[in-house]
């Protein structure tokens, strides 16, 4: 229960984090996009930095459906706790916009209205979410205790090299669909969002396994 707790928190938090800081960078902006971007991003990636750090040690601070599913993939977790972990960082990315909205004295139940799409966009966050767990798993086999630092300023620089922002998470996209500000996303897009997402699990499992046999091949 410890580990559902975190990753629910956590994706809350989360949630909550980047969705504050977009409202609060756009309305301090004055309508910049670069600023209100600037401080979007900056405040995500020390945000994920202090929650991988805390609840990292508890739950493995996956936050991200598509991370969960990668570690079940490596054999990490069983079937029952990936389903379990989907459904507390699904409900806790909502839980997080719905929060922020309180906060900010907005309209809890929201619905939002920009678009994010076209090829542009799905090739973007396949490039994302590709990068993002590779960064995870050459990270958790090679510099463990670098994991939440890597994972933070690669998150950071995502914002700024990717036309979709950098999203990689199904939860995040589809509790932005929940949030008509600065953060949105239009529902109708969701969907190409995490078609894109899951792609790049498939490719990169698909890759890894093509590594490991070459790996076993070469030692006979």
């Amino acid at each position: 229960m410890r580990s559902y707790l975190s990753e629910f928190m956590g994706t809350a938090f989360l949630l909550a984090i980047v969705t504050g800081s977009g409202i609060m960078g756009d309305t301090l902006g004055a309508g910049n996009a670069a600023v209100a971007l600037l401080g979007n991003s900056i405040a995500t990636g020390a945000g994920l930095y202090c929650l991988i750090v805390l609840l990292g040690p508890i739950s493995g601070a996956h936050f991200n459906p598509v991370v969960s599913l990668m570690f079940w993939k490596m054999g990490n977790m069983d079937l029952p706790k990936l389903l379990a972990y989907w459904a507390c960082q699904f409900s806790g990315a909502i839980t997080g916009i719905w929060l922020t909205h309180l906060m900010f004295s907005l309209p809890i139940i929201q619905e939002s209205t920009k678009a994010r799409n076209g090829l542009g966009i799905w090739v973007s966050e396949f490039v994302s979410t590709l990068v993002l767990l590779s960064v995870i798993r050459i990270g958790d086999q090679e510099a463990k205790e670098r994991v939440p630092m890597l994972v933070a300023l690669t998150v950071t620089a995502g914002y700024w090299f990717t036309s979709s922002t950098f999203f990689a998470n199904p939860a995040v996209s589809v509790a932005r669909g929940f949030t008509n500000t600065f953060v949105g996303i239009a529902p109708q897009d969701v969907l190409g969002f995490i078609s894109a997402q899951l792609f790049a699990v498939a490719v990169l499992m698909i890759v890894t396994r093509m590594m490991s046999s070459a790996s076993q091949r070469s030692k006979f």
